[in-house]
């Protein structure tokens, strides 16, 4: 019997809208044997070991950070994570700092143009951990101000817009050195969405940070960002580079417009030889 993998789903913790247990019952309801739990920039409480066996499925702790890549702003995935490693907690403990920073300019950019007092422990109200754009463009619905969080990015809050501010990430090796430190297994995430000129030099150099792993297989086809370099070639440049090929469907849960979970299915092999490379750095 064929067994499968989702290595990218999204919890309350950040910006997903669904709880460690409802989404452990959506994924073994979709026939999953083991799910990775990587919320942005920070670990659930809910999640105490690196791995646990939740209601018959495998949860692998892991963590999605913000970083800067090459120049970019990037995300890596870390797989089988220590929960409280200190190297973790510093840098959460930085960007948390920094993201309230820019929460609180971007809620007087958007004070300013609607003429508005939304203050930041109103938004902060929405969020079970960190705050983020969703949040603010709850409460610009919640004001009347826009008719959907969909309207709020595509006009006010996404990239380049009057309220956006840009959030300042730690370096990607800064990020693969605390993953490892913190036992884990570090993978680039969707990455094509990064307008790399050079990949082959770019994967070497994260190779040489410390990365293991790259998210090759995502929903792509779901999301309105272009897409730089699709599936097979990200699968020969992972190969090429010693890379694991790791993939997930980013699920945010029930009712959050990124209910994906089900639409991609790794082999359970994968998990193994993640696994493996998370016992050796331990």
């Amino acid at each position: 019997m064929d067994r499968w993998a989702d290595l990218h789903l999204h919890t309350r913790w950040s910006d997903g809208t669904a709880g460690l247990a409802e989404t452990v019952r959506r994924a073994r309801g979709l026939g999953f044997s083991c799910i990775a739990i990587t919320d942005h920039d920070t670990v659930s409480p809910e999640l105490t070991a690196p791995v646990a066996d939740i209601q018959g499925v495998e949860v692998i702790c892991g963590v999605e950070i913000k970083a800067e890549a090459a120049g970019m702003r990037a995300e890596i995935l870390g797989y089988f994570i220590e929960p409280r490693h200190p190297a973790l907690l510093e840098l959460f403990a930085w960007m948390q700092e920094a993201r309230v920073r820019r929460m609180k300019r971007m809620i007087a950019r958007c004070n300013e143009l609607f003429g508005t007092d939304i203050t930041y422990e109103e938004v902060a109200a929405r969020a079970t951990e960190s705050v983020g754009r969703p949040h603010l463009a709850a409460t610009l619905v919640a004001r009347g101000l826009v008719a959907s969080a969909q309207e709020a990015f595509d006009k006010y809050l996404g990239n380049d817009m009057p309220c956006y501010v840009p959030l300042p990430r730690a370096q990607a090796a800064e990020v693969i050195a605390a993953i490892r430190a913190a036992g884990g297994v570090a993978a680039l995430a969707h990455p094509g969405f990064l307008d790399i000129p050079d990949w082959d030099a770019i994967l070497a150099e994260l190779r040489a940070q410390g990365m293991e792993a790259l998210e090759v297989y995502y929903p792509y086809e779901l999301s309105n960002a272009p897409v730089y370099i699709g599936e097979e070639e990200l699968g020969k440049l992972a190969h090429r580079h010693g890379l694991i090929s790791t993939g997930g469907s980013d699920d945010h849960g029930p009712g959050s417009g990124k209910e994906y979970l089900g639409r991609i299915r790794i082999p359970y092999s994968v998990v193994g030889e993640l696994a493996a490379l998370a016992s050796s750095t331990a």
